[in-house]
């Protein structure tokens, strides 16, 4: 049985402080998209988070990248970013109704993300969750939630995902609780604790820990020392895995996650 393939990404390629440090000095920034998509295997696009796009534009990212390259959509704050979460249905169907399928099979997962400020409340949750299509006009979907507020850490909330099918977000952050339960089929991973003092962000051997446990997630396991809220394991099967260096000091995050795509080539 193989594993499960591993990805490394940063969040979004429009960003003037990688322009002569990741990119090149004089690269046109119209081919900054083309040049990222082939230093690293995904990209977390916030933009989406934001504000709708149009589905040439999506038409237009999935040309520029390369065959095998995946894009991870962060979805529309309207969707998250409300008391009652049960209501949110008609904006979910509009951020996926967009044109994001124009990505085809370019079309990682979309990350729906919570405010730090967000309780756990189990009804009104477990009816968001009830909300996420599996797929849409022949594309399946798949979802990772990021949680931030500490009463998300309880086996309820894990079993409530497992049930879902949705895989939780495990952040690597010095402000937001860590959960790593691996409730879906894949692993969605978002490294937040990058220094600007080192150059690759994370220090050679923070990168050797952090492949280690990618491949362990890739083998269906969950790694050991991580912070888990339930103690009920997963069923043990490989599971593509996604690992976005993001946050933090921005700046190393293209050198953080081709040092990581680096050690899983060696």
């Amino acid at each position: 049985m193989s594993n499960g393939m591993i990805r490394t990404g940063i969040g979004g390629w429009t960003y003037e402080p990688w322009r002569g440090v990741f990119f090149p000095e004089g690269l046109a920034q119209k081919r900054e998209l083309e040049y990222a998509s082939r230093a690293v295997t995904a990209i977390e696009v916030n933009g989406t988070y934001y504000g709708s796009q149009k589905p040439a534009t999506f038409a237009s990212w999935a040309k520029t990248a390369p065959d095998g390259f995946v894009f991870a959509l962060k979805a529309s704050r309207f969707c998250t970013n409300r008391k009652v979460l049960a209501e949110s249905g008609d904006s979910i169907a509009k951020f996926i109704g967009q044109g994001i399928v124009e990505l085809g099979d370019k079309l990682g997962p979309i990350l729906w993300q919570f405010m730090a400020t967000k309780k756990f409340d189990a009804d009104d949750f477990a009816a968001f969750l009830k909300l996420l299509p599996a797929s849409h006009k022949g594309v399946a979907l798949r979802h990772a939630i990021q949680v931030r507020h500490d009463s998300f850490h309880v086996p309820e909330f894990v079993a409530m995902a497992r049930a879902a099918g949705v895989s939780l977000v495990f952040a690597d952050s010095a402000e937001y609780p860590a959960i790593a339960d691996v409730t879906g089929d894949f692993v969605y991973a978002r490294l937040e604790k990058a220094v600007e003092t080192v150059p690759t962000g994370y220090t050679p051997a923070e990168l050797d820990r952090w492949l280690e446990v990618a491949q362990a997630w890739a083998a269906g396991c969950q790694p050991v020392g991580l912070p888990y809220a339930s103690p009920e394991q997963p069923a043990k099967k490989p599971r593509d895995t996604f690992v976005f260096f993001i946050n933090g000091a921005k700046v190393r995050a293209p050198a953080g996650a081709m040092a990581l795509l680096e050690r899983l080539n060696a």
